[in-house]
């Protein structure tokens, strides 16, 4: 059944959790339930955080931003998903699969940059207090996030540009190795990087380790932050300050590690011709939770 016409139509075949139609609807059914959630939190929160003038600090203002960021990143992959599931028809077309890849990797992107601008915060925060204000005045800030936003766009764009150049060239000469099936609910790199025959498959292998590089990069930055973060904590003579840093920093470092160990996990695990249950439940990790965890940061 997966076969039929998939060679002759002009685009993808999404392999998700089941070919069974009545647990598709309860796939749909249990994504659309995670979807509201995340929705409703996440827009609660920006709406909080932008009305209320106490919550008008630095770290809010990123926060707003991550939320916001969180709210596009679940709404590229789950309600194409839940159409999916629900219509009984995971077909989608070249262009349908470019904007994923654009969307997914610029905000994908632009989730790790911003999570680091956030630490960094933290960090000037509780290691340099006393200049704190002048460090990350609204100005800087402003520019902190417009770095953080083109970066992500940028990532998303040499993406989508390697994969057009890539679907264009496969719509006029056939030069998939295999049969156009994504095992995943939406159109991952991973993925799509089996389905090539040519050598073209080179160079998003290296805008991919562009990115690696600079995800390293942010990484780092991270772990740098929090090391000292830490060093100075223990250093704090009352067990109350120490209590209160330490609830302030352990949900971001909660949901940073999340992410970025979930992500690894799945991009640098090869690819498998028969994906298992839990090669698709660290795709749910990295797309679907964190959107969902957001408001432990309150």
């Amino acid at each position: 059944m997966i076969m039929t016409n998939i060679t002759t139509r002009n685009g993808f075949l999404l392999v998700g959790f089941s070919d069974d139609h009545e647990l598709q609807i309860l796939y749909a059914l249990l994504f659309l339930v995670l979807y509201l959630v995340a929705l409703t939190g996440n827009f609660v929160i920006i709406t909080i955080t932008t009305l209320d003038q106490h919550l008008q600090s630095p770290m809010y203002y990123f926060l707003k931003h991550l939320f916001l960021l969180d709210l596009s990143f679940i709404s590229v992959t789950v309600p194409q998903a839940i159409d999916n599931s629900l219509m009984d028809d995971n077909y989608v077309s070249y262009g349908q699969c470019i904007l994923h890849v654009f969307f997914f990797t610029s905000l994908a992107c632009t989730e790790v940059a911003i999570l680091t601008v956030i630490s960094y915060d933290l960090y000037t925060a509780i290691c340099f207090p006393l200049h704190y204000e002048i460090i990350m005045d609204p100005r800087n800030c402003q520019w902190a996030m417009i770095a953080v936003w083109v970066s992500g766009g940028i990532s998303g764009i040499l993406y989508s540009n390697f994969s057009n150049c890539f679907i264009k060239s496969a719509t006029f000469s056939i030069t998939f190795c295999r049969v156009k099936i994504i095992y995943q609910f939406f159109c991952d790199v991973p993925q799509l990087l089996k389905l090539f025959c040519s050598n073209d498959y080179l160079g998003v292998i290296g805008v991919a380790a562009f990115m690696f590089v600079v995800a390293l990069a942010c990484f780092v930055s991270i772990a740098f932050s929090y090391v000292h973060i830490f060093s100075t904590v223990l250093r704090i003579p009352s067990a109350e300050g120490c209590s209160k840093v330490f609830s302030t920093c352990l949900p971001h470092l909660f949901v940073v590690s999340f992410f970025l160990s979930t992500d690894i996990c799945a991009y640098l695990k090869p690819t498998s011709d028969s994906p298992s249950a839990f090669d698709f439940m660290v795709s749910i990790f990295y797309t679907v939770i964190p959107p969902t965890l957001n408001p432990i940061y309150i």
